[in-house]
């Protein structure tokens, strides 16, 4: 099965209510962003490594960047451009990983 490579606007992003993403149209191709505060660097090291295994599982991978104390996650469908279902789908697992870690 071919992966959804229809792009999403600002405001169909924004129908999501993603808790915590920004849709950034800035960049070569729309994304959505999101900052975890971690508070710490070992718990944001934690978090990179469970959204590592989802973003495998689902082979769709964000850009990460660990600072301390915080995590900030980019999602963009590469092959499609912009954002897409893809992003959406593992905005919401990473959510629900940061909301499990009690961050």
């Amino acid at each position: 099965m071919e992966p959804d490579t229809t792009t999403l606007t600002a405001e169909q992003v924004a129908q999501e209510q993603l808790e915590g993403w920004t849709f950034d149209s800035s960049g070569e191709a729309d994304s959505i962003v999101a900052r975890v505060e971690t508070g710490d660097f070992i718990t944001g090291l934690a978090l990179v490594n469970a959204i590592g295994a989802k973003a495998e599982e689902a082979n769709h991978h964000p850009d990460i960047d660990l600072r301390y104390p915080y995590v900030e996650i980019r999602l963009s469908s590469h092959d499609a451009g912009g954002v897409t279902s893809r992003d959406i789908a593992l905005a919401k697992v990473i959510n629900a990983l940061s909301a499990e870690s009690s961050l």
